[in-house]
């Protein structure tokens, strides 16, 4: 057995936190992954620098920030050939590595994953039923369940892998669910009861004191498209009434896809147990951002918003991290790839902006930690109508701003947005309703937050300036 652990990381696509009954959701419950809580550690503040699912996964591989990796929306593909990625500096390092699911970041020979020993990825968003998939540059079309399929797939890999070997893995598991249209497997179909979910507190928000850019977006949840929602709202029913019911249709589906990645996590747990391999894995599940659902009465993600900007991760390594441990410190989407790099013995190169998160996870964060955290969202309103932002977050407040908007921005004469500014004590306002940029009680708060801004944007080089 190797010294050096294998490396198991589960990631979802679009799963909140307050999604897992182990993050206290009241809207489901996700056994096996609160497995991972009970055996490991559960973070409570861990962060993605862009709420996209391209970006984010970008950052995650790279270490860096999306105006480094120049992976900065959902129409940017990763430029495979570049050599900081933590898969290729573990596959370098004697890791067999392999990515199996969702990968999200282009479909041509450029941008297709390279550093991994057996790559079979999803096209683009992939299909929830009988989906194609790329496996090591050969197309196939498979029959089934997807994140089933996802999970099969992982299993065989190791069960390929040569029984006498001491080289670890590092396998990395993407799941499509529970991205929309929210399509759930046929056990799941009646899981929940459409109706009963519990609200969110700020479901009807009416976004008084907050900016324009945040009152013109269009991913109100009454607003979402049909082909997610499934079925037309009851006729005669009241703006408020819509919202209600767009709410319960959503969350209904969406908890149901859930279930099947649930699953799959509680498939992977037991097969390292079977196999002897849970000892000497370190498992992480993870989400590659937050979710509004029905929080501020919206769905998707994108804003800086706690619901959107907050990602769960739990970590199990028996030994070195804490069975049922709780750890509060930051973890950023760019501190996983040096995290894994720090497992693997592997020398963090230079360009990488993240910093380990090894001592985060048992608990022994150094005394320096990073106790604020820089976001920037570059993807223009068209789609979704969130004008672009870029915000600072420390453990009390949160300030962000969203840029100016011409018609020449967006393409669209109606739309013109003044650049404006958002700022929310966090412990007063958890919620993040109440908007006090401007106010005479938080004055200095309000410089304090500008120059930590300043100071995270030089630091990550960011030209960007207020």
């Amino acid at each position: 057995m190797s010294s050096r652990p294998n490396i198991l990381y589960i990631m979802s696509d679009d799963h909140a936190a307050h999604a897992i009954s182990s993050y206290g959701s009241q809207i489901n419950h996700t056994p096996n992954i609160d497995r991972l809580a009970e055996e490991g550690v559960r973070l409570t503040n861990a962060f993605c620098t862009n709420a996209l699912c391209t970006p984010s996964r970008a950052s995650i591989l790279t270490g860096q920030y999306s105006h480094v990796n120049e992976v900065k929306t959902l129409d940017d593909k990763i430029e495979s050939s570049r050599p900081i990625q933590s898969q290729k500096l573990l596959k370098k390092s004697g890791y067999e590595t392999a990515i199996i699911g969702k990968w999200h970041l282009g479909n041509d020979e450029p941008s297709n994953p390279q550093g991994f020993d057996y790559w079979n990825i999803l096209p683009g968003q992939g299909d929830y039923y009988d989906p194609m998939m790329i496996e090591n540059g050969v197309n196939q079309q498979l029959e089934g369940y997807v994140t089933d399929l996802i999970t099969d797939i992982a299993v065989d890999w190791l069960d390929s892998r040569d029984k006498d070997t001491e080289d670890p893995f590092f396998l990395m598991v993407h799941h499509k669910a529970p991205h929309s249209s929210w399509i759930p497997a046929k056990r799941h179909e009646n899981l929940g009861i459409e109706g009963e979910f519990p609200e969110p507190d700020t479901l009807m928000d009416d976004y008084d004191t907050r900016s324009e850019a945040v009152k013109m977006t269009s991913i109100r949840i009454e607003d979402t498209r049909k082909p997610n929602l499934k079925f037309d709202p009851p006729e005669g029913i009241t703006k408020d009434e819509k919202r209600k019911w767009a709410y319960q249709r959503y969350i209904t589906d969406y908890t149901r896809t859930i279930q099947a990645v649930d699953d799959s996590v509680g498939t992977l747990l037991d097969y390292l147990d079977e196999h002897g391999l849970s000892e000497n894995t370190l498992v992480v599940y993870t989400s590659d951002q937050g979710m509004f659902l029905g929080d501020h009465g919206w769905h998707d993600k994108r804003f800086m918003y706690e619901e959107s900007l907050r990602m769960p991760f739990l970590a199990r390594l028996p030994g070195e991290i804490e069975a049922g441990s709780i750890a509060t410190d930051m973890l950023l989407n760019i501190d996983f790839a040096p995290t894994f790099m720090d497992y693997a013995d592997v020398d963090v190169p230079n360009e990488v902006q993240g910093t380990s998160g090894r001592k985060v996870l048992s608990n022994d964060a150094p005394d320096d930690w990073q106790t604020s955290m820089y976001y920037r969202y570059w993807m223009n309103t068209i789609g979704h109508l969130v004008i672009p932002n870029y915000g600072v977050r420390n453990e009390r407040y949160k300030l962000i701003h969203y840029y100016g908007v011409t018609p020449e921005d967006t393409g669209d004469p109606s739309i013109t947005i003044e650049a404006e500014w958002e700022l929310y004590d966090l412990e007063q306002d958890p919620r993040e309703m109440n908007n006090v940029y401007g106010s005479a009680d938080y004055v200095k708060v309000q410089a304090i937050m500008l120059a930590e801004l300043d100071r995270l944007q030089a630091k990550y080089k960011d030209g960007t300036r207020h």
